[in-house]
């Protein structure tokens, strides 16, 4: 068989073990969270027929995986197949799919992995995690719904070591009145248009804008919506008086200004009202959320969402939702990369079991089993060698304790190898302090 050379893979990370740890942290936390509020656990197949998942905007298209099957004849026709950039549409199908069985309003979680056809830079991979909730209801879905996802954000991201953050929201019907009430007919390539400010900047998104069709004054006035950000509904006053009217755009103030008086009840400061959100895919009707890191805006958005009125309809009967979703790969590379989390170890074990020669393999390993059975994640040592280098190994993994069989004059000792601490010990009745029965996350202080 020929060598071939391994080489990595740009955009599809893997973890050594003690990032994996965090990771699943990270993880464990946002399950726990999500059924704290109440959201069912769902998952969706990997793969959907590219035309659905090529009707959510221009972007999808050029983000799409297709499947194809290595072997086929070139006149084969298939199902036409792409792996999912996103879960919102994927649920939107299992939602069609099942309604008869699930009860509504319905509140699911869902955590897996996309895929998207990206150029890999920072925060941006082809293969990641996303964690997401929706809740779903049949014709119509009350707007306090939007104001209780965030809130549900909020509380997962107080649970782990996430710098201090800020979820911005908006209402697509404001743009879209707007646009519409300055002559502006390509609402979805406007919105395309002025989503890519931060990126680009305003000279960049003028020239753009006009490009498709704007005036220079309409793209002024687009420019100057897209400025206004407040933390309470005093936009609604600096809309106004941009001398704008639509019906749209009435209906999209409104129901802003509702979601962000019930923020600021329930969670005062958490949201801030930021007129140039608009989400770049065209399934988003509602209000629309971004996270972003304070002070580290560049890096762009860790958590994303909105209300979808239209997504899931089966002709007779719609489905309307809201959802946000965690970027988890793309807000732990970016703390993995600062260094700003760690693993307290890189393995689960907490003890590791020495041998004092290959004939006593056999009793160490009822001493595993008797501290595994009390929920002490342990290993055996790997040789029997002496017992330095066993503790060396110890050390290298990650172990804090080390368990020596018949050490003690009535029976066995361990050893917190930090220390150097050796006591008497029983496996039926040791146990580590509570800091060391599991690898704990750390949060690193930045210099």
């Amino acid at each position: 068989m020929s060598q071939t050379k391994v080489t990595p893979i740009s955009g599809f990370p893997e973890y050594l073990p003690g990032e994996r740890i965090v990771e699943q942290h990270f993880l464990d936390v946002i399950r726990e969270t999500f059924e704290r509020h109440g959201f069912a656990s769902v998952e969706t197949r990997a793969v959907e027929p590219i035309e659905r998942l090529s009707s959510q905007g221009e972007d999808a298209d050029k983000e799409i995986y297709a499947i194809r099957r290595l072997g086929a004849d070139a006149d084969e026709e298939g199902p036409g197949l792409g792996l999912h950039f996103d879960l919102t549409v994927p649920f939107s199908r299992y939602v069609l799919e099942n309604a008869g069985r699930l009860t509504f309003p319905f509140r699911r979680y869902q955590i897996q992995r996309v895929w998207r056809g990206e150029r890999p830079q920072e925060g941006r991979y082809r293969e990641f995690t996303q964690a997401d909730i929706d809740i779903v209801d049949v014709g119509e879905l009350p707007f306090h719904y939007e104001v209780e996802l965030p809130l549900v954000i909020a509380d997962a991201f107080s649970r782990l070591p996430v710098p201090e953050f800020r979820i911005q929201v908006n209402n697509r019907k404001i743009p879209e009145g707007f646009y519409r009430g300055l002559g502006l007919d390509d609402v979805a390539g406007v919105l395309r248009v002025v989503d890519k400010l931060d990126k680009v900047g305003p000279e960049k998104v003028t020239e753009m804008l006009v490009g498709i069709g704007a005036t220079e004054a309409q793209a002024k006035a687009c420019l100057q919506l897209a400025e206004i950000a407040t933390p309470d509904d005093t936009f609604v006053e600096q809309v106004r008086s941009l001398g704008v009217e639509h019906p749209v755009l009435d209906e999209g103030l409104e129901q802003l200004a509702a979601v962000m008086r019930a923020a600021a009840e329930h969670a005062p400061g958490l949201l801030v009202a930021d007129l140039r959100i608009a989400r770049g895919l065209d399934y988003y009707t509602g209000t629309v959320y971004e996270t972003q890191l304070v002070g580290q805006e560049h890096f762009g958005s860790i958590c994303s969402g909105g209300r979808y009125d239209a997504l899931a309809s089966d002709g007779k009967t719609t489905y309307p939702g809201v959802g946000i979703s965690i970027g988890v790969s793309r807000l732990l590379g970016k703390l993995l990369a600062q260094g700003s989390v760690r693993a307290s170890r890189s393995t689960p074990s907490a003890v590791l079991v020495a041998l004092n020669d290959e004939d006593s393999r056999a009793g160490a390993m009822r001493t595993a089993a008797a501290l595994r059975s009390r929920g002490i994640a342990c290993e055996v040592a790997p040789a029997a060698a002496k017992f330095g280098k066993q503790i060396r190994f110890a050390e290298r993994r990650g172990i804090p304790f080390v368990w020596f069989p018949g050490a003690g004059e009535h029976g066995d000792q361990v050893k917190d190898i930090r220390s150097g601490e050796q006591v008497d010990a029983d496996a039926t009745t040791w146990a580590p302090p509570a800091e060391d029965l599991l690898p704990q996350v750390l949060t690193v202080p930045s210099d």
